[in-house]
């Protein structure tokens, strides 16, 4: 379906970043990044830019091969992965010190691993369609089940250091749409568990 999707447009999503992610990470020195979900790469690149060593992985060859074009018209590298982000893996000894998540709606267990994938001090930044959406807001998948609560992603960052698990409204012509943002850091002094 995404193969379709994104082959029937010129472009599914902006060319820059979500304005939670740009608020979040926009500041930070960069480091080694994961972008799950990555899609056309509008995240994975503007990490990229801001020279961060990233890693995007979807399973959409098509949006993939969008974000590998765009890279190179940008000037930018990226490892670009096509694989289901439910059975990937990093290569083993790999640490990152961004896992980032967004608006990727996944099975809960999926979320419960990233916190492994982090170097110490490392952060797991999550931004996606609350469930409230549902009843109260506008947009996202009608799936409750791969919709987030607060609750579920603070349970996903067990062993890391909730510094943020919130719900935030993201204008959009159709209304408010309600948000979860989370960002969890690994302590820089023992491993994630």
């Amino acid at each position: 379906m995404w193969d379709e999707r994104y082959a029937a447009s010129d472009r599914v999503w902006s060319s820059g970043p979500n304005r939670e992610v740009a608020a979040i990470v926009g500041d930070w020195p960069p480091g080694r990044a994961l972008d799950l979900g990555a899609g056309e790469g509008r995240h994975a690149l503007w990490l990229a830019e801001r020279g961060w060593q990233v890693t995007a992985v979807d399973f959409s060859a098509v949006g993939i091969d969008r974000g590998r074009e765009e890279g190179r018209s940008r000037g930018v590298e990226v490892e670009w992965v096509v694989a289901d982000v439910t059975a990937w893996e990093p290569p083993a000894g790999t640490a990152f010190d961004l896992v980032l998540v967004a608006y990727l709606h996944v099975p809960e267990d999926v979320f419960s691993r990233l916190g492994q994938w982090l170097s110490p001090g490392g952060a797991l930044v999550v931004v996606g369609h609350a469930l409230r959406n549902l009843t109260e807001g506008v947009g996202g998948p009608q799936d409750p089940s791969i919709l987030h609560t607060t609750e579920q992603l603070r349970a996903s960052a067990s062993g890391l250091e909730v510094e943020r698990c919130e719900e935030v409204l993201r204008p959009t012509d159709a209304g408010d749409a309600i948000d979860v943002v989370l960002v969890a850091r690994r302590p820089a002094d023992r491993a994630a568990g």
